[in-house]
């Protein structure tokens, strides 16, 4: 195959595929539309393959361009990287690094850490794929991403899990439900109202499933979502309660969201920092990893991971004196 292109085709290969026309890809790489067809044309001969179906009024990729598309951008994404300078990198001065994290960690940990870090590093870019728990594992096994946030990994053999924090998961509902006039709520009080919950594909729904699995009497969900948000979403809109992670709900004084946490057991999951075992994180990454694990145990000390029984009285509703309940936790660190 005569492999005879270079990278001034590949983007403005990548160029028309973004666009999907030739016009506005002329426009945005500053080429003439015949000197880009010229390219394009090019591309195909060197590879043999039609990368495009076109007429006067369509372009489209062939199934065959829309894969090396996908590969181009990987291509040259990894070549900006280098660029950056491999001398910058080194000394921090320049770079990237990249943070899987689930989305329920974005608003606790991150604000704080990336201010430092931009402050410290600002010519270090940043970034975040926020996703569920089984796709940041999935991230750093497979290396899109240095290290993550997530509570999965203690049990994948690559993977190296550093615990950070326990959570309890707590009930959301609406600030004039009656479930916000109590201290505590049982799953067996949640099956009593309109529940939601994360789907079967969420690592939340499986650290509670393995919670409550000897669990007789549990709520059965009138809806499901994929996502966390979502269901605190849903929640604000009145149509039911639900069991989510601490972390997942907004700090204390919310116009019309509550948090009452949720004995009978308590069900618990562990956050940690995971990165691949046996390999090294660039220096970027590795001031990264420190200042998380840093502010991570300075919210602990400072009391921000209390337990259920002691947040009560401030996440509760305003009649959250009334009686208590004894309790039994259960922990399901599926991580």
């Amino acid at each position: 195959m005569n492999m005879n292109f270079d990278l001034a085709d590949l983007r403005a290969f990548i160029a028309v595929a973004e666009l999907s026309s030739f016009r506005a890809a002329a426009e945005t790489i500053h080429l003439s539309q015949p000197a880009l067809s010229r390219r394009i044309d090019k591309l195909e001969d060197a590879l043999g393959v039609r990368l495009f179906d076109r007429d006067t009024r369509n372009v489209e990729l062939t199934a065959v361009g829309r894969d090396f598309a996908r590969k181009s951008r990987s291509l040259l994404d990894d070549l900006d990287t280098i660029l950056l300078g491999v001398r910058d990198v080194a000394a921090n001065r320049w770079g990237q690094v990249t943070l899987a994290c689930i989305p329920s960690t974005v608003h606790y940990f991150l604000p704080t850490v990336l201010r430092q870090y931009h402050e410290r590093f600002p010519r270090i870019r940043v970034h975040i794929i926020d996703e569920s728990a089984n796709e940041v594992l999935s991230a750093v096994v497979h290396g899109e991403a240095e290290l993550g946030l997530d509570m999965t990994g203690s049990d994948e053999p690559t993977i190296e899990f550093e615990p950070l924090l326990s959570e309890s998961f707590v009930a959301a509902c609406l600030r004039d439900h009656p479930l916000a006039r109590q201290r505590t709520v049982t799953w067996a009080e949640l099956s009593r109202y309109d529940f939601m919950t994360v789907d079967k594909a969420s690592g939340n729904r499986l650290v509670m499933d393995l919670a409550l699995a000897s669990t007789r009497e549990r709520p059965q969900p009138c809806f499901e979502t994929r996502h966390v948000s979502t269901l605190v979403s849903f929640v604000e809109s009145g149509l039911g309660v639900a069991a989510v992670p601490r972390l997942s709900m907004p700090r204390k004084g919310h116009p019309s969201l509550v948090s009452v946490p949720i004995v009978e057991p308590e069900v618990t999951r562990t956050v940690g920092l995971i990165k691949r075992r046996g390999r090294s994180l660039s220096p970027a990454a590795e001031h990264l990893y420190a200042m998380l694990r840093a502010v991570a145990h300075k919210q602990i000390a400072a009391g921000k991971n209390s337990t259920p029984a002691q947040r009560a009285g401030s996440t509760a509703g305003p009649d959250a004196g009334r009686g208590g309940r004894t309790r039994s936790r259960r922990t399901a660190d599926v991580r």
